[in-house]
């Protein structure tokens, strides 16, 4: 199978229709030179083709992806795609065909290509869900704990069972910015939902206090003689500060 100079495979940005890319790939005998979602634009002369995403081809791919390979290489695909990795798609896509033909010994194969670019984004992916485990604030509105990110990669389904055993008993939710996408958490669990748009009220008196108190806080611990600016910027991007309470 030769790479279609010109294909361009278009997909709705889920998981579910990437792994169709993968299927039509193969039903069709087509080696796409891009896959794209439908936020992209189309380049001078490419051939772009829609994939419709079909649960049922997305879950022969899954499910081949763990018979040849095993459960390890479906958490690689999943946590992959979670990165913001430039080209992601068209990484994963060598990643699984690279599988298929190399079973289980393809996991040990750290310094190879595609591999490598992708073990440094799914790094990447954990120590940004790990840092927001602690820089993440809440703010209360009529009792449902609100929190807003901008991370780079799709944290939330790292970080949902951390907050979830955390405050079991709140309802909470978490959105994403970047990605607009939420986590909800109620009585009954956990879910992520796409959000394109979120608006917050205004925060009643309450709330206005405890945000003061908390800045307060964070003035009179410090020690200004032993300010480190890029020492704190080290611990905590500055990125990150625009969601965090005491620097509001």
């Amino acid at each position: 199978m030769k790479e279609e100079v010109n294909l361009v495979y278009i997909y709705d940005g889920s998981l579910e229709g990437f792994l169709c890319c993968v299927y039509s790939s193969y039903a069709y005998k087509q080696m796409p030179s891009r896959i794209a979602t439908t936020r992209g634009q189309s380049q001078l002369f490419e051939d772009t083709e829609w994939i419709k995403t079909d649960f049922s081809h997305a879950g022969k791919v899954y499910d081949s992806i763990g018979l040849k390979v095993g459960p390890e290489a479906q958490d690689y695909v999943r946590e992959a795609f979670l990165t913001c990795m430039p080209d992601k798609e068209m990484l994963i896509f060598r990643f699984i065909r690279m599988a298929y033909r190399h079973g289980r010994k393809i996991l040990g194969c750290l310094t190879d290509e595609p591999m490598c670019t992708i073990n440094k984004g799914i790094l990447h992916l954990k120590r940004e869900a790990h840092l927001l485990m602690g820089l993440i604030r809440f703010h209360v509105y009529d009792k449902v704990m609100v929190a807003c990110i901008t991370p780079k990669n799709q944290v939330l389904p790292l970080i949902a069972n951390h907050f979830a055993d955390r405050y079991p008993g709140e309802v909470f939710m978490i959105y994403d910015k970047t990605h607009h996408m939420a986590l909800v958490h109620n009585h009954e669990g956990c879910v992520l939902t796409a959000m394109e748009a979120f608006d917050l009220p205004p925060v009643d008196d309450s709330e206005k206090v405890y945000q003061l108190l908390w800045q307060r806080f964070h003035e009179t611990i410090a020690i200004e003689e032993r300010r480190n600016p890029g020492c704190q910027m080290n611990m905590m991007p500055k990125r990150y500060w625009k969601n965090l309470t005491e620097f509001q």
